[in-house]
Protein backbone atom coordinates (compact mmCIF):
# COMPACT_ATOMS: atom_id res chain seq x y z
CA UNK A 1 0.00 0.00 0.00
CA UNK A 2 3.14 2.23 0.77
CA UNK A 3 4.32 1.62 -2.81
CA UNK A 4 0.74 2.53 -4.42
CA UNK A 5 0.43 5.72 -2.32
CA UNK A 6 3.97 6.89 -3.64
CA UNK A 7 2.83 6.54 -7.00
CA UNK A 8 -0.55 8.22 -6.49
CA UNK A 9 1.45 11.54 -5.74
CA UNK A 10 -0.38 12.71 -2.89
CA UNK A 11 1.43 15.92 -2.68
CA UNK A 12 0.54 16.82 -5.98
CA UNK A 13 -3.09 15.99 -5.30
CA UNK A 14 -4.13 19.91 -5.27
CA UNK A 15 -4.12 20.57 -8.70
CA UNK A 16 -7.26 18.75 -9.17
CA UNK A 17 -8.86 19.26 -5.82
CA UNK A 18 -8.36 23.27 -5.78
CA UNK A 19 -10.06 23.88 -9.22
CA UNK A 20 -12.91 21.92 -8.02
CA UNK A 21 -12.90 24.22 -4.96
CA UNK A 22 -12.68 27.29 -7.00
CA UNK A 23 -15.23 26.15 -9.48
CA UNK A 24 -18.04 24.50 -6.77
CA UNK A 25 -17.43 28.13 -4.29
CA UNK A 26 -18.17 30.40 -7.54
CA UNK A 27 -21.75 28.80 -7.77
CA UNK A 28 -24.47 29.90 -5.28
CA UNK A 29 -24.37 28.65 -1.85
CA UNK A 30 -24.97 25.96 -0.81
CA UNK A 31 -24.04 23.49 -3.37
CA UNK A 32 -25.01 20.34 -4.33
CA UNK A 33 -23.04 18.47 -2.63
CA UNK A 34 -23.46 14.94 -4.10
CA UNK A 35 -22.89 16.13 -7.15
CA UNK A 36 -19.83 18.06 -6.02
CA UNK A 37 -18.21 15.13 -4.21
CA UNK A 38 -18.50 12.83 -7.54
CA UNK A 39 -16.94 16.11 -9.58
CA UNK A 40 -13.75 16.37 -7.08
CA UNK A 41 -13.34 12.21 -6.88
CA UNK A 42 -14.09 11.96 -10.89
CA UNK A 43 -10.55 14.91 -11.24
CA UNK A 44 -8.84 13.01 -8.19
CA UNK A 45 -9.23 9.40 -9.81
CA UNK A 46 -8.25 10.81 -13.56
CA UNK A 47 -4.96 12.61 -11.98
CA UNK A 48 -3.65 9.81 -9.99
CA UNK A 49 -4.30 8.19 -13.39
CA UNK A 50 -2.27 10.95 -14.99
CA UNK A 51 0.33 10.36 -12.62
CA UNK A 52 0.18 6.39 -13.15
CA UNK A 53 0.72 6.50 -17.30
CA UNK A 54 3.53 9.42 -16.32
CA UNK A 55 5.14 6.99 -13.85
CA UNK A 56 5.24 3.85 -16.31
CA UNK A 57 5.56 5.22 -19.61
CA UNK A 58 8.32 7.79 -18.84
CA UNK A 59 10.36 4.54 -16.93
CA UNK A 60 10.23 2.64 -20.55
CA UNK A 61 10.87 6.04 -22.47
CA UNK A 62 14.49 6.48 -20.58
CA UNK A 63 13.10 9.60 -18.84
CA UNK A 64 13.37 8.16 -15.33
CA UNK A 65 16.46 6.31 -14.54
CA UNK A 66 18.83 6.48 -11.69
CA UNK A 67 20.22 9.63 -12.21
CA UNK A 68 16.62 11.32 -11.73
CA UNK A 69 16.89 13.75 -9.57
CA UNK A 70 12.99 14.12 -8.32
CA UNK A 71 10.78 12.30 -5.65
CA UNK A 72 10.80 8.26 -6.26
CA UNK A 73 8.86 7.20 -9.01
CA UNK A 74 7.78 4.06 -8.15
CA UNK A 75 8.49 2.09 -11.70
CA UNK A 76 11.76 3.39 -11.99
CA UNK A 77 12.72 2.58 -8.27
CA UNK A 78 11.51 -1.39 -8.79
CA UNK A 79 8.96 -0.75 -5.97
CA UNK A 80 5.96 -1.97 -8.67
CA UNK A 81 6.51 -2.97 -12.77
CA UNK A 82 5.19 -0.79 -15.75
CA UNK A 83 2.63 -3.20 -16.41
CA UNK A 84 0.85 -3.41 -12.88
CA UNK A 85 1.30 0.68 -12.52
CA UNK A 86 -0.70 0.90 -16.28
CA UNK A 87 -3.24 -1.63 -14.99
CA UNK A 88 -4.19 0.96 -12.07
CA UNK A 89 -4.20 3.73 -14.35
CA UNK A 90 -6.93 2.31 -16.20
CA UNK A 91 -8.55 1.12 -13.45
CA UNK A 92 -8.43 4.69 -12.26
CA UNK A 93 -9.95 6.52 -15.07
CA UNK A 94 -13.00 3.76 -15.27
CA UNK A 95 -13.65 4.86 -11.77
CA UNK A 96 -13.37 8.14 -13.09
CA UNK A 97 -16.26 7.59 -15.84
CA UNK A 98 -18.33 6.05 -12.85
CA UNK A 99 -17.97 9.31 -11.02
CA UNK A 100 -19.18 11.15 -14.22
CA UNK A 101 -21.81 9.33 -14.53
CA UNK A 102 -24.12 11.25 -11.95
CA UNK A 103 -22.70 14.18 -13.54
CA UNK A 104 -23.57 13.68 -17.08
CA UNK A 105 -27.00 12.74 -16.09
CA UNK A 106 -27.02 16.30 -14.69
CA UNK A 107 -25.41 18.18 -17.08
CA UNK A 108 -26.21 16.33 -20.33
CA UNK A 109 -23.66 16.30 -23.54
CA UNK A 110 -21.42 18.66 -22.36
CA UNK A 111 -19.70 17.12 -18.89
CA UNK A 112 -19.98 13.55 -21.45
CA UNK A 113 -17.25 15.37 -23.78
CA UNK A 114 -15.69 16.85 -20.71
CA UNK A 115 -15.12 13.66 -19.26
CA UNK A 116 -13.76 11.70 -22.41
CA UNK A 117 -11.58 14.39 -23.27
CA UNK A 118 -10.10 14.76 -20.02
CA UNK A 119 -9.43 11.22 -19.87
CA UNK A 120 -7.78 10.99 -23.42
CA UNK A 121 -5.71 13.59 -22.51
CA UNK A 122 -4.82 12.48 -19.43
CA UNK A 123 -3.33 8.82 -21.06
CA UNK A 124 -1.86 10.73 -23.94
CA UNK A 125 -0.11 13.11 -22.12
CA UNK A 126 3.13 10.75 -21.99
CA UNK A 127 1.65 7.95 -23.89
CA UNK A 128 0.28 7.56 -27.17
CA UNK A 129 2.15 8.28 -31.09
CA UNK A 130 2.59 12.29 -30.17
CA UNK A 131 2.67 12.27 -26.19
CA UNK A 132 2.16 16.18 -24.95
CA UNK A 133 4.42 15.75 -22.46
CA UNK A 134 7.56 14.88 -24.54
CA UNK A 135 6.59 17.84 -27.69
CA UNK A 136 6.26 20.58 -25.48
CA UNK A 137 2.32 21.09 -24.94
CA UNK A 138 2.69 19.93 -21.01
CA UNK A 139 1.70 23.54 -20.22
CA UNK A 140 -1.01 24.25 -22.41
CA UNK A 141 -2.44 20.52 -21.38
CA UNK A 142 -2.31 21.54 -17.77
CA UNK A 143 -3.71 24.96 -18.24
CA UNK A 144 -6.77 23.58 -20.00
CA UNK A 145 -7.28 20.33 -18.07
CA UNK A 146 -6.55 21.71 -14.39
CA UNK A 147 -7.91 24.56 -15.07
CA UNK A 148 -10.20 25.90 -17.34
CA UNK A 149 -11.62 22.54 -17.74
CA UNK A 150 -11.72 21.84 -14.04
CA UNK A 151 -13.28 25.13 -12.82
CA UNK A 152 -15.62 26.01 -15.62
CA UNK A 153 -16.89 22.28 -15.14
CA UNK A 154 -17.27 22.23 -11.81
CA UNK A 155 -19.38 25.42 -12.17
CA UNK A 156 -21.52 24.57 -14.33
CA UNK A 157 -22.27 20.83 -13.42
CA UNK A 158 -23.73 22.95 -9.83
CA UNK A 159 -25.47 25.86 -12.23
CA UNK A 160 -26.37 24.51 -15.76
CA UNK A 161 -24.66 27.59 -17.10
CA UNK A 162 -21.59 29.13 -17.87
CA UNK A 163 -20.42 32.47 -16.08
CA UNK A 164 -17.08 34.86 -16.92
CA UNK A 165 -16.20 34.69 -13.26
CA UNK A 166 -15.78 30.87 -13.72
CA UNK A 167 -13.96 31.17 -17.33
CA UNK A 168 -11.32 34.21 -15.09
CA UNK A 169 -10.64 31.66 -12.32
CA UNK A 170 -9.57 28.70 -14.29
CA UNK A 171 -6.75 30.28 -15.44
CA UNK A 172 -6.23 31.16 -11.84
CA UNK A 173 -6.19 27.27 -11.20
CA UNK A 174 -4.30 26.50 -14.39
CA UNK A 175 -1.57 28.72 -13.96
CA UNK A 176 -0.94 27.74 -10.46
CA UNK A 177 -0.75 24.31 -11.33
CA UNK A 178 1.38 25.05 -14.23
CA UNK A 179 3.93 26.55 -12.00
CA UNK A 180 4.25 22.93 -10.13
CA UNK A 181 4.88 21.41 -13.99
CA UNK A 182 7.19 24.57 -14.86
CA UNK A 183 10.02 23.79 -11.98
CA UNK A 184 9.37 19.99 -12.91
CA UNK A 185 10.62 20.23 -15.95
CA UNK A 186 13.05 23.01 -14.75
CA UNK A 187 14.48 20.49 -12.30
CA UNK A 188 14.42 17.73 -14.86
CA UNK A 189 16.24 19.50 -17.70
CA UNK A 190 19.53 17.27 -18.27
CA UNK A 191 17.91 13.70 -18.14
CA UNK A 192 14.37 15.58 -20.27
CA UNK A 193 17.23 16.53 -22.35
CA UNK A 194 18.72 12.97 -22.73
CA UNK A 195 15.87 10.85 -22.95
CA UNK A 196 14.63 13.36 -25.74
CA UNK A 197 11.74 14.83 -23.80
CA UNK A 198 11.27 18.01 -25.36
CA UNK A 199 9.60 20.11 -23.15
CA UNK A 200 9.44 24.05 -23.01
CA UNK A 201 12.22 24.20 -21.01
CA UNK A 202 14.29 22.07 -23.18
CA UNK A 203 13.67 23.78 -25.57
CA UNK A 204 14.05 27.15 -24.78
CA UNK A 205 16.37 26.77 -21.66
CA UNK A 206 16.42 27.17 -18.15
CA UNK A 207 16.12 31.17 -18.39
CA UNK A 208 13.12 30.95 -20.00
CA UNK A 209 11.48 28.42 -17.73
CA UNK A 210 12.17 30.68 -15.12
CA UNK A 211 10.34 32.98 -16.97
CA UNK A 212 7.31 30.92 -16.92
CA UNK A 213 7.56 30.64 -13.28
CA UNK A 214 6.96 34.02 -13.10
CA UNK A 215 4.35 34.75 -15.30
CA UNK A 216 2.40 31.70 -14.33
CA UNK A 217 3.13 32.63 -10.22
CA UNK A 218 1.66 35.90 -10.72
CA UNK A 219 -0.99 35.50 -13.37
CA UNK A 220 -3.81 34.43 -10.44
CA UNK A 221 -3.52 37.23 -8.72
CA UNK A 222 -4.52 39.88 -11.40
CA UNK A 223 -7.10 37.29 -12.20
CA UNK A 224 -8.48 37.34 -8.94
CA UNK A 225 -9.22 41.24 -8.94
CA UNK A 226 -10.68 40.54 -12.10
CA UNK A 227 -13.28 37.90 -10.38
CA UNK A 228 -14.14 40.52 -7.62
CA UNK A 229 -14.80 43.59 -9.94
CA UNK A 230 -17.05 41.03 -12.09
CA UNK A 231 -18.85 39.72 -9.03
CA UNK A 232 -18.82 42.88 -7.15
CA UNK A 233 -17.15 41.55 -3.87
CA UNK A 234 -13.96 43.02 -2.63
CA UNK A 235 -14.33 39.48 -0.55
CA UNK A 236 -12.71 37.79 -3.58
CA UNK A 237 -9.12 40.05 -3.28
CA UNK A 238 -8.62 37.78 0.23
CA UNK A 239 -6.24 35.57 -1.61
CA UNK A 240 -3.88 38.44 -2.35
CA UNK A 241 -2.48 37.55 0.99
CA UNK A 242 -0.83 34.54 -0.48
CA UNK A 243 1.09 37.10 -2.80
CA UNK A 244 3.84 36.95 -0.16
CA UNK A 245 4.26 33.15 -1.20
CA UNK A 246 4.10 33.42 -4.46
CA UNK A 247 7.51 36.19 -4.48
CA UNK A 248 8.81 33.00 -2.40
CA UNK A 249 8.11 30.52 -5.14
CA UNK A 250 9.80 32.79 -7.76
CA UNK A 251 12.31 33.65 -5.96
CA UNK A 252 13.40 30.15 -5.16
CA UNK A 253 12.98 29.08 -8.15
CA UNK A 254 15.96 31.67 -9.42
CA UNK A 255 18.00 30.62 -6.34
CA UNK A 256 18.26 26.72 -7.05
CA UNK A 257 18.54 24.64 -9.30
CA UNK A 258 18.70 20.55 -9.96
CA UNK A 259 17.50 18.91 -6.76
CA UNK A 260 17.23 21.56 -4.88
CA UNK A 261 14.38 22.43 -6.97
CA UNK A 262 12.39 20.33 -4.60
CA UNK A 263 11.96 22.76 -1.80
CA UNK A 264 10.44 25.08 -4.59
CA UNK A 265 7.87 22.07 -5.56
CA UNK A 266 7.00 21.79 -2.19
CA UNK A 267 6.04 25.64 -2.23
CA UNK A 268 4.31 25.99 -4.97
CA UNK A 269 2.11 23.19 -3.70
CA UNK A 270 1.64 25.11 -0.83
CA UNK A 271 0.70 28.47 -2.97
CA UNK A 272 -1.85 26.36 -4.60
CA UNK A 273 -3.57 25.01 -1.33
CA UNK A 274 -3.35 28.70 0.14
CA UNK A 275 -4.81 30.27 -3.01
CA UNK A 276 -7.73 27.41 -2.99
CA UNK A 277 -8.63 27.79 0.58
CA UNK A 278 -8.64 31.88 0.14
CA UNK A 279 -10.40 31.76 -2.29
CA UNK A 280 -13.12 29.46 -0.60
CA UNK A 281 -13.73 31.75 2.29
CA UNK A 282 -13.75 35.47 0.24
CA UNK A 283 -16.50 33.45 -1.28
CA UNK A 284 -18.56 32.77 1.62
CA UNK A 285 -18.09 36.08 3.53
Amino acid sequence: MKDWLLAARPKTLSASIVPVLVGTALAPHPPHWGIFACALFGALFIQIGTNLVNDAIDFRKGADTHERLGPVRVTQAGLLSAERVLLAAYVCFGLAALCGIPLILRGGWPLLAIGVASIAAAYTYTGGPYPLAYNGLGELFVMIFFGMVAVCGSYYVQTLKIDRAAGVAGIAAGSLATVLLVINNLRDVPTDTRSHKRTMAVRFGERFARGEVVFFALVPFVAVAFIAVLRGNNSLLLPLVALPLALAVIACAFQNSGATLNRCLAMGGALQWAFGILFVIGTLI
